[in-house]
C-alpha cells in the first residue's frame, strides 16, 4: 500500500456505529436517499475509506430523512457522521 492509500483509509467512522445501533442498513439509507446515492458510497464511508464532501452531505440527508419520521428526533449534522472532512 503506498502512502496515497494511507490518506484514503480514515478507519471505521462514527456513522458505522450510529446505523447499527438504529438497526439500519446501507440499503436503507439509498432508500431514503433523494440524490443519487449508491450502496458502494455508503459502505465505503462506514469503513472510513474517504468520501467526498458531497457524499457525506447525501448520506446526512437521507439519515435525517429517516430521523424525521421516528419520534425520537436527534438532527444529525456531519461532525457526528465522519471525523474528517470531505
Amino acid at each position: 500500500m503506498t502512502n496515497k492509500d494511507d490518506d484514503r483509509q480514515m478507519g471505521t467512522q462514527p456513522l458505522d456505529a450510529i446505523l447499527t445501533e438504529k438497526g439500519l442498513s446501507n440499503k436503507d439509507l439509498v432508500a431514503a436517499s433523494t440524490d443519487q446515492l449508491t450502496h458502494k458510497q455508503v459502505q465505503k464511508s462506514r469503513k472510513g475509506r474517504r468520501v467526498t464532501a458531497n457524499i457525506q452531505q447525501k448520506i446526512l440527508v437521507a439519515l435525517n430523512a429517516i430521523e424525521s419520521g421516528e419520534e425520537e428526533k436527534t438532527g444529525y449534522q456531519l461532525t457526528d457522521l465522519f471525523n474528517y472532512e470531505g
